[in-house]
């Protein structure tokens, strides 16, 4: 009796597990592992273009402890200058303009000892003004009104994925949750379980 409600609890937990992968889902994102410190690089093509994106640290919840202190993340211009710098956070979203074109280099610092794993997203917007359309291709404003959409539509696109990478992480949380209960559970069966069977002898 006590071998088939192993073989029970042995298929449930198997199931629970096949469960488990079938609803974990892909983030539409670059994800990065940071071990200690790991970079990415963008070119910007113009001076004042709009540079912004998102990052989420995907396994925060469920590894970090509360005195974790976060990862850090940098971004330096062409130049050497830091042009964004946010300290220990699980993630964040970012925006500026680009004070000068050229290759941007996008860094993520892990002070922990853990590899991390960062859902990352950047996007480069250009809206050309006025002055750059009578310079270089003569259009009209319904044009630089087009731009303007076309970049609305890709700050919604952005927000959409650093959402998801958000739900991502806190749904990994809840599922990791939901098998330390389910293993809780069998343990304590069993452990019941075998009192009682002692108590009879």
């Amino acid at each position: 009796m006590e071998r088939a409600q192993g073989k029970r609890n042995a298929k449930m937990l198997m199931v629970f597990m096949c469960l488990l992968f079938i609803f974990v889902d892909r983030i539409e994102s670059l994800s990065v592992t940071v071990n200690e410190v790991e970079c990415l690089y963008e070119y910007v093509l113009y001076e004042g273009d709009t540079v912004s994106g998102n990052f989420v640290v995907v396994d925060h919840d469920i590894f970090w402890s509360s005195d974790h202190p976060g990862i850090d993340f940098s971004v330096t211009s062409p130049g050497g200058n830091v042009v964004q710098d946010i300290k220990g956070t699980s993630g964040d979203k970012f925006q500026f303009k680009a004070p000068v074109h050229g290759m941007y280099k996008f860094c993520f610092h892990n002070p922990h000892s853990t590899p991390e794993t960062v859902s990352f997203y950047i996007h480069v917007g250009h809206i050309p003004s006025e002055h750059d359309l009578a310079k270089d291709e003569h259009l009209d404003p319904i044009n630089v009104k087009i731009a303007e959409l076309r970049e609305a539509l890709e700050s919604v696109t952005a927000e959409q994925k650093y959402l998801r990478a958000r739900d991502a992480r806190h749904r990994h949380k809840y599922l990791l949750l939901a098998a330390v209960s389910a293993l809780q559970v069998i343990y304590i069966r069993r452990l019941f379980s075998k009192s009682v069977a002692y108590n009879r002898v």
